[in-house]
């Protein structure tokens, strides 16, 4: 009983906190911008550089309180007790001996090279690198986002057409099983199109499941818990015959160049190197520093008379130090040329990174371009297919229906028309994503509906 009573506890907690999600995720329609939002909002890889961004800024504001002197106080408070030899008579006696001692000390760098400025500007610069790498992680996010959300739409078009395909295909079993009954045809044809019929329905569970497939795979980008009741709006999104591509590879690249946060990344991360080799350098310097220092102190031995009082002490012991160090670095085993010679290739090396980034960029426009031209060139080529299919189709249905041709030509006609229209489909949303990939480079937001 008591175990029975246990589980249903624990039920009822964790619904209280799943049950929220999932009617949230059943309760919605979600748009592509609703998507990219949630998903940037509840991403791990976007939480974790955050924290990092976090720590570069506690770097930065460290290194700036680097340049304030440094304090230390100490107190210290003693007894000690035992015997002592009384060097008149020779005698022993007992001794309690109490001290008190209060000290302040500090120091100020007035000069090490500029390491502790320099220091503030590659701090300062990392950071600003680390925000451009969360941009660009949510950059990433979001076209990811946007694939998965178009490879929604084009698996429902896909479904659609082979349902359409094999309704066609039972109306012809109907029409056909009419046809034998009356004699017109042989049965032998009924059995080929119900053997069609088997192979689209195949075709279209094939399909449904990848439907699921792409569903589940953007409810995982989303950090849903499940696909279960969640749906997406259908745009009204259309490719014109008329199509044309705005701008070029080097204009697209041009406009990218001057505000991907990748680029900007490795630019900043370059200059923060340039700052780490002067820190570097610095440490070739003489640096000066000031201390300065303040103690006073307490002493009271038992049973002796004549000692100050605790107060009177303190004000008579004080002592004060003031002092300027100079230090000249002179042999330390080459350490600051092999920090040098390490910070040099530290730099060479972010000089490189910063040239890949944008031989990089460059080709992901390129490829994407590419992509976008030869998509359209297929959109255009798979839309007359698919009218001169459908035309070609009605004309051999009217044909089948009246016995002039076989169900193996009808099949085939069918089978053309279903492979245009998949191919127009997939031509279709395969440019409309490579042109929101190159209208994102350009700095576009992303969305789909085009009213």
């Amino acid at each position: 009983m008591r175990s029975n009573i246990k589980k249903t506890l624990v039920f009822i907690i964790a619904s209280l906190f799943v049950s929220p999600i999932l009617t949230f995720a059943q309760q919605k329609t979600w748009s592509l911008e609703e998507c990219i939002k949630y998903a940037i909002d509840h991403n791990i890889q976007i939480k974790q550089q955050t924290l990092q961004t976090r720590v570069q800024k506690n770097s930065l504001d460290q290194s700036k309180l680097n340049l304030l002197p440094t304090i230390n106080g100490q107190a210290s408070h003693d007894y000690s007790f035992g015997r002592a030899l009384d060097q008149n008579s020779y005698t022993f006696y007992n001794q309690t001996i109490q001290s008190d001692y209060f000290y302040i000390g500090g120091r100020t760098s007035i000069f090490n090279g500029l390491q502790n400025l320099n220091e503030i500007q590659k701090n300062k610069y990392e950071l600003l690198a680390g925000e451009q790498d969360l941009l660009r992680i949510r950059d990433n996010i979001s076209l990811r986002v946007a694939l998965a959300y178009l490879q929604i739409l084009l698996n429902r078009e896909l479904v659609t057409v082979n349902q359409d395909q094999l309704d066609i295909t039972l109306q012809q079993i109907d029409k056909t099983r009419k046809l034998v009954d009356a004699g017109s045809v042989a049965r032998g044809n009924l059995l080929q199109i119900e053997a069609q019929a088997a192979q689209e329905e195949v075709s279209l569970i094939t399909m449904k499941n990848q439907l699921d497939l792409s569903y589940l795979n953007l409810t995982q980008l989303l950090e849903l818990e499940t696909p279960a009741g969640f749906e997406i709006e259908i745009p009204d999104i259309n490719v014109e015959q008329n199509s044309v591509i705005i701008g070029d590879i080097d204009e697209i690249y041009s406009l990218a160049a001057q505000s991907r946060p990748e680029i900007k990344s490795s630019e900043l991360k370059l200059t923060a190197s340039e700052y780490g080799l002067k820190i570097a350098r610095g440490a070739r310097s003489p640096s000066i520093a000031l201390s300065h220092n303040f103690g006073t102190r307490y002493s009271y031995i038992k049973d002796i008379p004549g000692f100050q009082p605790f107060k009177d002490q303190l004000k008579n012991n004080k002592n004060y130090g003031l002092g300027v160090t100079l230090s000249i670095p002179v042999l330390n085993g080459w350490q600051v040329n092999t920090n040098i010679s390490n910070s040099r290739l530290a730099l060479e090396n972010s000089q490189y990174t910063l040239e890949d980034t944008k031989k990089q960029l460059y080709k992901d426009i390129q490829q994407a371009y590419t992509d976008a031209v030869s998509a359209l060139k297929k959109y255009n080529a798979s839309f007359k297919a698919v009218a001169s299919s459908e035309e070609s189709f009605r004309y051999n249905e009217q044909k089948f229906d009246v016995g002039m041709i076989t169900p193996v030509d009808y099949n085939a006609s069918k089978t053309q028309l279903l492979n245009a229209q998949s191919d127009m489909a997939q031509a279709k949303y395969e440019f409309i994503f490579k042109i929101k990939v190159l209208d994102f480079y350009k700095g576009l937001p992303l969305h789909l509906n085009d009213k």
